[in-house]
């Protein structure tokens, strides 16, 4: 796993220097369909005591038209702490939306997701949903949605029991983007995931970004990510800073 997620890695990174030969366009139009970003982020932490560092990246690769657009992301988190593993997280989601209106879609996804720090050896998601924008424009973006989600997992309890099983959840989304006089951009994504069968079975997923433009495909950012799986009792709280490269084609 860990040299499959290290030729990925590579092979973003020489996807993304690719495309930064060409000239950035500043959101999708109406000859301007697809959408790259590579992020990466990070922190470290060094004291007396022992060290700590965190790496975050992400890609994206989104294709809009006029009636259906598809979004792939992959986020790959590692991290240690005084020589010990404290992340190994690792997720890749493809969704596509049907637009009936500008405003009101349908969703379907299918999302991978494997987690050390929250105690997931594997799990898929895949489900159906609608959605409405309550903005969508250059500048602000604000979109809620509900759905229905088919959970398999493969998890780790909190006794460290080994726990395979499935469930129905519901999943409702929060996502947001505003741009300010393209000089700076707030984006993020939140989740809530519950299990039709047992209340206290929930997933949060949280993810609020800050990026400063430095050039149309090119910007300083932090990223700010909550995560927890209530079934095993994990969670975490990641505080990272890097950069962004961009390009619309």
């Amino acid at each position: 796993m860990g040299k499959l997620k290290a030729s990925f890695i590579l092979c973003l990174v020489a996807v993304m220097c690719a495309c930064l030969g060409k000239t950035a366009l500043a959101q999708f139009n109406d000859t301007t369909f697809y959408h790259t970003a590579f992020q990466s982020t990070g922190s470290i932490n060094k004291t007396n005591d022992g060290t700590a560092y965190l790496l975050n990246n992400a890609f994206r690769f989104n294709v809009k038209r006029k009636d259906i657009s598809f979004n792939f992301n992959n986020n790959w988190i590692y991290g240690k702490q005084n020589g010990n593993q404290s992340n190994n997280d690792f997720s890749s989601a493809l969704d596509f939306n049907l637009y009936r209106t500008t405003q009101f879609f349908y969703w379907g996804l299918a999302n991978y997701n494997t987690s050390y720090s929250l105690k997931i050896n594997n799990q898929l998601l895949a489900g159906l949903g609608i959605a409405y924008s309550i903005f969508d424009s250059a500048n602000a973006y604000l979109n809620i949605s509900d759905g229905v989600l088919f959970d398999t997992s493969d998890l780790i309890l909190a006794d460290n029991t080994p726990d395979k099983y499935t469930t129905y959840r519901n999943s409702f989304r929060l996502q947001f983007r505003f741009n300010i006089k393209d000089k700076v951009v707030v984006d993020g994504s939140n989740f809530l995931q519950n299990s039709f069968e047992r209340g206290s079975d929930y997933n949060i997923r949280s993810t609020t970004n800050l990026s400063f433009k430095l050039q149309s495909w090119l910007a300083l950012t932090t990223s700010l990510n909550y995560n927890r799986v209530n079934r095993t009792q994990s969670e975490n709280l990641l505080f990272t800073y890097g950069l962004m490269l961009e390009k619309y084609f």
